[in-house]
């Protein structure tokens, strides 16, 4: 299911979601001029690997810079799919969000959302070496706060049947949460099956969702 707008109207100009698509872009736009071993160096560097921080931990612990990368890793994508997809679902549901709580508030419950939503995916996922990229977990949080915020509205939604694409208005409380119980469901199955889930930070998008909803009320304005 793809979203392609919601009910909503928008009060303000959404700065600081056009702000995060903007530093997300210019990223992958440098992440295209590398060439593949340096890429592969600059994802290494400024993603998240869980086994580097819990090994860490039950050592001697990491310098303060190291933990850099659960803010860093929010702008890197993993190739164009995966940049364009993350930042419609973010022009589709961070704009209202940005709008319940102002520019400056959205901006750090964003970040927060990912840094938790990164967290969760060490905790299902210790021992991984692969780095967990991408602005999916913080922009879980952002659906996770709009499914507390805005449960009335509806979204319009692409459903693409074979070649056939049937558009739909579903509530936005059906959206998101048939959206969360897909990522909760393949997350489990990953835990049982690993080479199913490999690729997508299932739980990472489970705890940014969770953690979207938790903080959503702290956040908004009076």
């Amino acid at each position: 299911m793809i979203p392609i707008k919601d009910t909503v109207p928008n009060r303000t100009f959404p700065v600081a979601t056009w702000l995060i698509i903007a530093a997300c872009g210019v990223v992958f736009y440098f992440e295209t001029t590398l060439p593949d071993d340096l890429l592969e160096g600059f994802i290494y560097y400024f993603g998240v690997v869980p086994a580097e921080y819990t090994r860490h931990h039950r050592a001697h612990g990491m310098p303060l810079i190291d933990y850099l990368s659960f803010v860093t890793t929010l702008f890197l994508h993993g190739g164009w799919l995966h940049f364009l997809g993350n930042m419609w679902f973010l022009k589709v549901f961070g704009s209202k969000v940005e709008d319940s709580m102002g520019h400056g508030r959205f901006l750090v419950f964003y970040v927060i959302s990912g840094i938790l939503a990164s967290i969760a995916f060490i905790y299902f996922s210790p021992r991984s070496s692969m780095p967990v990229i991408g602005a999916s977990g913080a922009i879980a949080g952002v659906m996770g706060a709009y499914y507390v915020t805005f449960p009335r509205a509806k979204i319009l939604t692409l459903i693409p049947i074979i070649i056939f694409p049937w558009f739909v208005e579903l509530p936005a409380v059906f959206f998101l949460g048939w959206w969360f119980l897909i990522q909760l469901f393949s997350g489990s199955i990953a835990q049982v099956l690993p080479a199913g889930g490999e690729g997508i930070a299932w739980w990472a998008h489970v705890g940014g969702f969770l953690a979207g909803i938790v903080l959503a009320p702290f956040f908004r304005r009076k």
